[in-house]
């Protein structure tokens, strides 16, 4: 019956009963009715956005001063949400309300593009996506170290090493992964997203009073409009990385765009979903942008030129030390979200080209059904379960050799934010658009592209450096610990 009603889902006759059951749960294009809203949507936005990046904003503006600092943030983040909005509007296609849907980013770049273009989105798009799990697996068990180390320090005091390896926290958050990715796709994943979402507020919130406590308690730190002194606080040519750095850091602070058309896929047609895309970025992009604001501007006030890499983790903070805890506990149970958020559409993409390319193998295509108590018949895919897996513990183990928060958060912003925040969406707009070469419009939007591109390259070289000076003192599956 379910294969019956797939094949004629598309010719429905309106004085057909049955067919008008069929349309109640089937869209336009034959799959199941999406029920997402823009709340959804803004949820699943939050948790991308507010992750580990807003963490380290206190010390990019540290970097950056109070004149540069500021004005990077809002920069991102307006560019961010034009840019989204140009995206949101490509997710059907030619016509952005009654067109074909896309999929994903690739499907959009595709349908506006063609040709080279696909195989370069494809090739940013999924190895940001793997770059982003391995940086949220670092974070997520530095914030359980952290917890740890709070607990010995309030014990034995603050003098006291109390060194924790990362490795074992990193096994743990594997093992939850594991668990969580056998949810089949990201329409199943509101719950986890909205949690997320309530984690991240939860958190940063935190992180902003404990921020404006240390300024009411002990006055606010020497800050700068330049921000690290040279020849005080870093040497010249420190000075220059950190500020590239610093960039890398903010553009990852925003990064969403590479799940965006997924996000879009989940909602409902009634509004159009380009419609309903457009608040949610907006609610999300606004809403990250006040806490990133209060937590850079407080957490800069409140130590000044010397803002440790994550303002949590980094222990500018010992008590309350419960408090702290909660928190780092939150950033935990947050990233255990964002995980899935951005691994979801890797794991879509390699399982449909497998059951294109083998549609016959029984252990690609074929389901079980296991009855699971207080959750029903769960349909369990062999390949699904064993590639999951593998995922898991292969991005596992990448971040046990590469424990480098800052640098590698700064290195994936900067690779992936002007392909897939700028260039692409820009690209994709003045093709559907049909801009006349040389006109005002197409001029400035060129301007754009060259200008991110130029932002993201100095960025990107900056993550570099850092990443061979990390690599200097370090050696493999040896934690690195925050000081």
């Amino acid at each position: 019956m379910a294969m019956e009603m797939q094949k004629n889902s598309m010719y429905i006759e309106q004085n057909d009963p049955e067919g008008d059951i069929r349309k109640d749960f089937l869209d336009d294009d034959g799959r199941a009715k999406r029920t997402g809203t823009w709340v959804t949507a803004s949820a699943h936005i939050i948790t991308a956005v507010i992750g580990s990046g807003v963490l380290s904003l206190a010390w990019a503006i540290a970097q950056l001063g109070w004149v540069a600092g500021p004005a990077v943030l809002m920069a991102f983040s307006f560019i961010t949400y034009y840019t989204s909005t140009l995206l949101a509007d490509c997710y059907r296609s030619p016509d952005p309300v009654t067109g074909k849907r896309n999929y994903t980013y690739m499907d959009v770049v595709r349908a506006s593009l063609g040709g080279r273009s696909v195989q370069l989105c494809g090739l940013a798009q999924y190895g940001n996506l793997i770059g982003v799990t391995i940086g949220y697996t670092i974070t997520a068990s530095i914030s359980m170290v952290a917890v740890k180390r709070s607990n010995c320090f309030h014990r034995h005091g603050h003098h006291v090493k109390c060194y924790t390896s990362n490795n074992p926290l990193m096994i743990i958050f594997a093992c939850i992964q594991i668990v969580l990715s056998q949810i089949p796709n990201f329409h199943k994943l509101s719950w986890l997203s909205i949690l997320a979402a309530v984690m991240s507020f939860a958190y940063s919130s935190i992180g902003i009073g404990l921020s404006i406590a240390k300024v009411i308690g002990d006055g606010p730190h020497a800050t700068t409009l330049t921000g690290t002194t040279v020849g005080v606080d870093v040497s010249a040519s420190e000075k220059v990385w950190r500020a590239f750095q610093a960039i890398g850091d903010v553009a990852f602070a925003y990064a969403f765009s590479t799940v965006l058309v997924e996000i879009q896929d989940t909602l409902k047609s009634s509004p159009p979903e380009n419609k309903s895309m457009k608040r949610a970025t907006a609610v999300g992009v606004m809403t990250t942008t006040l806490f990133y604001i209060l937590c850079g501007v407080m957490g800069y006030l409140a130590f000044g030129n010397d803002a440790p890499g994550n303002f949590l983790t980094g222990f500018g903070f010992y008590e309350p030390f419960w408090l702290v805890d909660f928190a780092n506990a939150c950033i935990a149970v947050h990233l255990i979200g964002a995980y899935q958020v951005f691994c979801q559409p890797i794991f879509g993409f390699v399982e449909k080209w497998c059951n294109k390319r083998w549609p016959e193998n029984k252990f690609i295509t074929s389901e079980h059904g296991i009855n699971v108590p207080f959750y029903g018949v769960y349909h369990v895919n062999s390949f699904r379960l064993v590639w999951r897996t593998a995922y898991v513990i292969v991005s596992a183990v990448l971040a046990m050799i590469f424990p480098f928060f800052n640098d590698f958060v700064g290195l994936i912003g900067a690779a992936s934010f002007w392909p897939l925040t700028v260039y692409f969406p820009v690209e994709m707009y003045i093709a559907r658009t049909k801009i006349r070469r040389f006109s005002f419009t197409w001029v400035w939007l060129k301007i754009l592209i060259w200008s991110c591109f130029i932002v993201s390259l100095v960025a990107l070289v900056g993550s570099v450096q850092g990443l061979i000076q990390s690599l200097k003192t370090y050696k493999p599956f040896q934690a690195v610990q925050e000081e």
